[in-house]
C-alpha cells in the first residue's frame, strides 16, 4: 500500500476497529482511487487499450515467478506433474484476457461493435447466440475442437446484441466510482481478472483486497498490474475479514465484488455471526429486508456442480478417457474449485454403467497425489467421512469416492466440499428419458447455478437432436460445458462466467452477475462451452461420420497427462510470444500425453 494522505471521510460506524495505522493506508488508498477514477474517466478508448498492451508487458515478465509463486503456495515442488495448472489458471488466462479486451476496445475506438465480424445464431426459447470462440487461427489450433458460445436472455435479439456490446465503454467519460473487490483465495487469475472487469465493463477504478491465501502473489500481481497501479487506478493491500468488513462499510466505496462462499456474502450483506447477538441481529435484517451493506454488490460464490453422463454405446477407450475427464473435474486444484465437479448423476439403467464406475474409481485411485491445502478443507472431508461412512477412500486415503442414491444424497448435494469428494448419485432411464429426469433433479436438487457438465457421445447427441439442445436449454446454469468441463469456460475471455440469472440479496446460493466477458456483451444468461467427445486420433474416425474433429490428443490440463507442467507453460508462452518454433516443440509434447 503507498503512504498517501488519509481520507478524510467519516467513517462507519459499522465498520470494525482496526489499528490506527491500518486504517490510515486504507483510507490513503481510497483517497488515491478517488483521484485516480478523474484520470481513468479522461483516458479515450484508443489510450486505454495502450494502456492493457504495457500490464501485458509487466505480466509476461513476471509469467514465470508467478506460476512458480503460486505451485509452491500450493505444495507443488518443482517437476510436479500438475504445476501445468498453475500456468492455465494463472498467467495463461491473464494474458489471454488482456489480448482479447483490446481487441474490444479497438473495436469500439473506430465505431464498431465488438460483436461485428462474430457469428451469431439461435437457440431454443427464442435466445440469441453469439459464437465467442474460436475467433482467431491460434484459438482453433490450440483448442481445437472446443468452442464457447454465449446465450442471451430470451427475446433479445441480434442488432440488440451488437447494439449494446460494449457496456461501460460505450460511454468511457462515465465514472463508475470506487469499486472494492475481495479477490479469491484459490484460482489466482481470478482476482487479477475481477480487476479487469471493474475498470472494464463498469468504468470503476478498484481497490483489491487479497485473500490471504494468495499473499505470496501479492508482490507479482503489483508488478504485473503496477501500469494499472502508477496513474492510480488500482492499489492492492492485504488483510483477513477485519480488513474486508472495514472496507465494505467504507462510505467510499461505491460497489462490492467478491468470490468466496454464500457465508461471506452473507456476512456482509446482512451481518457478521460471530455471536449470538450478531446472530440474532443479522437474522432480524434478513427477515425485514433490512441489509448492512448499502451499496451494490456482484458476487460469485461457488455451488454443487453434476456432471451428466449420458448412457450410450462406449468403447473401453472413451470410458477410460471420460472417467479421467471426471477426476479432472473433481481433482483440479486439490478440489479447491467453485466450479469442480462434485456430483456424477448416473443411468441405474445404463449396460455399461458397472464398467464406467471401474474406470472411474481407477482413474481417482491413480491421480497424482497432492496436497488438501485450502484453509478448512480438513473439516469438509471430516463431514463427508461423517455423513457417508461407506465410502471409498482412495488415493492413499485422501480423497473420497461416494456412490449413493438420490434418497440418501442430501449432504453431497447440498454441501460444496471444496476439497477431494466425488459423489455419484443413480437414477432410471436410458436417452432422453434419462437426460431430462438428470436436468430435473440437477436443477431441484443441487445447491447452486454456476455450472453444469454433460458427457454423451456423439452417436447420442445426434440420435436425440432438438431434445438434446431443449435440455441443454433447460439447466438453470451460468456455465454449461458439453463433453468438456466448465472451467474451460473460464479460461474463454471472450465467455462469461457467473451465476445463472435470478440471485438476489436474500437468495444467491451461486452468486449475482458475471465476469470477464471481453465482448461485454449486455443481457447475458449463460455461457455453453462444447468439446470433443474423443481425442485425436479417435476423434478422426468420428469426423468421417460427422461429428467434427479435434486434432488434440489428451488435453494437457487432465490431471492423467504426463506432459501437462510443460504442454500448459509452452501453451502460456505462446500466447506471450508468438512464437511458433517453440509452439512445434510443445505440440509435440502435448502428444506424449
Amino acid at each position: 500500500m503507498t503512504a498517501e494522505a488519509p481520507s478524510t471521510a467519516k467513517r462507519s460506524p459499522a465498520a470494525p476497529a482496526l489499528a490506527d495505522d491500518v486504517r490510515d493506508q486504507l483510507d490513503a488508498a481510497i483517497t488515491a482511487l478517488r483521484a485516480g477514477q478523474r484520470a481513468w474517466s479522461a483516458l479515450t478508448l484508443a489510450q486505454r487499450r495502450t494502456l492493457l498492451q504495457r500490464v501485458r508487458v509487466a505480466t509476461s515478465a513476471v509469467a514465470a515467478e508467478w506460476a512458480d509463486a503460486a505451485s509452491v503456495s500450493k505444495g507443488l515442488p518443482p517437476g510436479h506433474p500438475l504445476r501445468g495448472e498453475e500456468w492455465l489458471s494463472g498467467p495463461y488466462a491473464a494474458v489471454v484476457a488482456l489480448d482479447a479486451y483490446a481487441d474490444t476496445l479497438r473495436a469500439l475506438s473506430i465505431g464498431r461493435s465488438p460483436v461485428d465480424g462474430v457469428r451469431l445464431g439461435a437457440a431454443p426459447g427464442d435466445r440469441t447466440v453469439v459464437h465467442t470462440s474460436p475467433l482467431s487461427a491460434t484459438d482453433a489450433l490450440l483448442l481445437s475442437g472446443y468452442t464457447t458460445e454465449v446465450w442471451l436472455q430470451p427475446g433479445v435479439d441480434a442488432a440488440t446484441a451488437r447494439r449494446e456490446a460494449g457496456l461501460a465503454q460505450l460511454d468511457p467519460a462515465s465514472a463508475g466510482g470506487v469499486g472494492l473487490v475481495l479477490g479469491a483465495g484459490n484460482i489466482t487469475s481470478i482476482p487479477y481478472l475481477d480487476v479487469l472487469y471493474e475498470l472494464l465493463a463498469s468504468n470503476r477504478v478498484a481497490l483489491l483486497k487479497v485473500n490471504p491465501t494468495q499473499d505470496a502473489l501479492v508482490s507479482v500481481f503489483e508488478r504485473a498490474l503496477a501500469p494499472l497501479i502508477e496513474p492510480g487506478f488500482l492499489r492492492i493491500v492485504r488483510g483477513g475479514g477485519d480488513v474486508g468488513a472495514y472496507l465494505t462499510q467504507h462510505p467510499e466505496i461505491d460497489h462490492v465484488h467478491i468470490t468466496g462462499s454464500e457465508a461471506t456474502f452473507r456476512s456482509i450483506v446482512w451481518g457478521p455471526s460471530h455471536t449470538p447477538a450478531a446472530a440474532g441481529a443479522a437474522t432480524r435484517r434478513r427477515r425485514e429486508g433490512r441489509p448492512l451493506l448499502k451499496k451494490p454488490i456482484t458476487a460469485e460464490l461457488g455451488g454443487v456442480s453434476p456432471i451428466i453422463v449420458v448412457p450410450g454405446r462406449w468403447s473401453d477407450a472413451d470410458l477410460r478417457f471420460q472417467a479421467e475427464h471426471v477426476v479432472t473435474m473433481r481433482l483440479h486444484n486439490s478440489g479447491h474449485n467453485c466450479i469442480a465437479g462434485q456430483v456424477v448423476l448416473l443411468s441405474d439403467d445404463w449396460a455399461q454403467r458397472d464398467a464406467f464406475l471401474d474406470a472411474l474409481r481407477t482413474a481417482y485411485d491413480r491421480a497424482p497425489s497432492r496436497p488438501v491445502w485450502y484453509p478448512q478443507s480438513q473439516g469438509k472431508l471430516d463431514a463427508a467421512r461423517t455423513s457417508y461412512p461407506d465410502a471409498a477412500w482412495c488415493g492413499g486415503g485422501t480423497r473420497a469416492l461416494i456412490e449413493t442414491t438420490p434418497s440418501d444424497a442430501q449432504a453431497l448435494e447440498t454441501t460444496e466440499y471444496f476439497s477431494p469428494v466425488l459423489g455419484v448419485v443413480a437414477l432410471r432411464g436410458t436417452g432422453q428419458e434419462f437426460l431430462d429426469n438428470a436436468v430435473a433433479h440437477a436443477n431441484e436438487r443441487l445447491v447452486g447455478t454456476l455450472g453444469a457438465n454433460v458427457l454423451i457421445d456423439p452417436e447420442t447427441q445426434r440420435a436425440l437432436g432438438d431434445g438434446f439442445e431443449r435440455a441443454l436449454a433447460d439447466l438453470r446454469y451460468g456455465t454449461v460445458a458439453v463433453n468438456a468441463w466448465t472451467a474451460f469456460g473460464f479460461l474463454t475471455p471472450t465467455a462469461t462466467w457467473g451465476a445463472f440469472p435470478g440471485g438476489t440479496l436474500d437468495d444467491a446460493p451461486s452468486g449475482m452477475g458475471i465476469v470477464h466477458n471481453a465482448l461485454l456483451l449486455d443481457h447475458v444468461e449463460r455461457t455453453v462451452v462444447r468439446g470433443p467427445f474423443r481425442p485425436f486420433p479417435r476423434s478422426a474416425s468420428s469426423a468421417v461420420r460427422g461429428y467434427g474433429l479435434s486434432v488434440l490428443p489428451k488435453p494437457p490440463w487432465f490431471v492423467s497427462s504426463r506432459t501437462g507442467a510443460a504442454v500448459c507453460e509452452g501453451f502460456t508462452r505462446f500466447r506471450i510470444d508468438g512464437n511458433p518454433a517453440k509452439m512445434a516443440l510443445t505440440l509435440v509434447k502435448a502428444f506424449g500425453a
